[in-house]
């Protein structure tokens, strides 16, 4: 059965719920400009689908094919319900935690996001101001729009970069080396992109492959916010590899595509081992949802495991990193960390993932909301957000401390208790 695309891409001005008669009392999510009224994630996304074009939408909200893992990241933290603790005291709850050794918090990063530069101009820095503001890691995607060591300079940032293999080996080392120098805190090496997804939502926007739609084009105009803080000089470049790229390609899309065509296919773990060799710090592999490569994963020598789907844009009809969190913290243990990404957009949404097992999660399009509606303030207010549910929630659980999550405190619908 197909995904029906309005179930997970609504333009959010209106809200259905058990709590309304035929569509009373009428609810609307906030999209103005008061930062200061929002109130959930969904706000800050409400605020995006009013500000953004359409193209930049389906690039930030669309899926792969059918859109059927897309649809799977959310409906997955349905499926969990809580049994709630009562009479316990829960006037001093507690989010804090570590994060590669280093104090945190909340256990929470913002995850690598590519092509930022559309949403506004100076979206990695703002990204990373909304992170460090927070006491989070960012990070940075080696398709980001700006230098990695511009972003560094961020005040009190803790930086990380994400990497993809493309080009000749010369490509990878550079980034790694530059990476290092910089200061960056550890390397995510992106696994399942190799071959790009079936985005035909995205494709829709353009005619020939590269150039906007006339409609497209139009639609744009529309938007003179988004014209004048995103294409005020002009469209950007992928700042940390355009000098790898032709001469003849380094336009806009053009140099998108020509790297999307240089990716290794042929990605292995003897590239994860000479990537190792040459990174010393830690060390994650992002993009795994089969247990076998997560049991492939203990006998290498890298230091954690980002279970996900690249935000449902790559393989279609595949499981959610939460369906296959549990068992993967079986066969993990404590031998490796476990990090997840996919589908968050509430507090309790990290809680139930802490509790089947994740050690920290990454939040992708929650924060390029708050980025879209508000900037480096709207990237804060996202993570605060997340941060007060999640305060909230403990409370609600009789639950003091995040290491008090446990599995036991959650149980499936399916599996409910007669």
């Amino acid at each position: 059965m197909a995904i029906r695309r309005k179930d997970w891409a609504l333009p959010l001005e209106q809200h259905d719920s058990v709590a309304q008669l035929d569509g009373s009392p009428r609810r609307r999510f906030y999209a103005g400009g008061d930062i200061a009224r929002v109130e959930a994630i969904n706000d800050l996304r409400a605020r995006t689908h009013k500000l953004m074009p359409r193209f930049v939408l389906e690039y930030l909200e669309g899926g792969a094919g059918e859109e059927a893992t897309l649809a799977r990241e959310r409906e997955c933290f349905a499926e969990w319900r809580v049994m709630p603790h009562t009479l316990v005291d829960e006037a001093h709850r507690d989010l804090t935690t570590s994060i590669i050794g280093k104090d945190a918090p909340l256990p929470l990063a913002v995850a690598p996001t590519g092509l930022n530069g559309v949403f506004m101009r100076g979206a990695d820095t703002a990204l990373a101001q909304g992170a460090s503001r927070s006491g989070v890691p960012f990070i940075q995607s080696t398709m980001s729009n700006e230098r990695m060591e511009d972003v560094a300079r961020v005040p009190g940032l803790r930086h990380w970069w994400q990497l993809y293999v493309f080009g000749g080996e010369e490509i990878w080392q550079e980034l790694v080396d530059r990476a290092d120098a910089c200061g960056c805190e550890a390397l995510v090496l992106t696994t399942n992109s190799q071959i790009f997804g079936q985005r035909e939502w995205d494709s829709r926007t353009r005619v020939e492959g590269q150039r906007p739609s006339w409609s497209t084009v139009f639609d744009a105009a529309l938007h003179p916010r988004w014209l004048a803080t995103t294409l005020n000089r002009g469209m950007p470049e992928f700042a940390n590899v355009i000098e790898f790229v032709p001469k003849e390609h380094r336009g806009f899309f053009d140099s998108a595509f020509w790297i999307r065509g240089q990716m290794w296919r042929n990605l292995d773990w003897k590239t994860v081992a000479k990537i190792r060799d040459r990174w010393k710090k830690p060390f994650f592999v992002k993009g795994m949802l089969n247990l076998k490569d997560v049991e492939r994963a203990l006998d290498s020598d890298i230091d954690g495991i980002i279970l996900g789907s690249h935000g449902g844009r790559q393989s279609d009809w595949a499981v959610a990193p939460l369906d296959i969190l549990p068992r993967a913290r079986e066969i993990v243990g404590d031998r490796k960390a476990l990090y997840l990404t996919g589908g968050i957009r509430r507090g309790t949404d990290i809680l139930k993932a802490k509790a089947l097992g994740a050690d920290v999660v990454l939040t992708g399009r929650a924060t390029l909301y708050g980025l879209c509606a508000y900037g480096a303030d709207g990237v804060h207010r996202a993570i605060e957000t997340l941060k007060e549910e999640m305060l909230n929630e403990l409370g609600q659980y009789g639950i003091p401390r995040l290491k008090a999550l446990t599995r036991d405190l959650l149980v499936r619908t399916d599996d409910l208790p007669l």
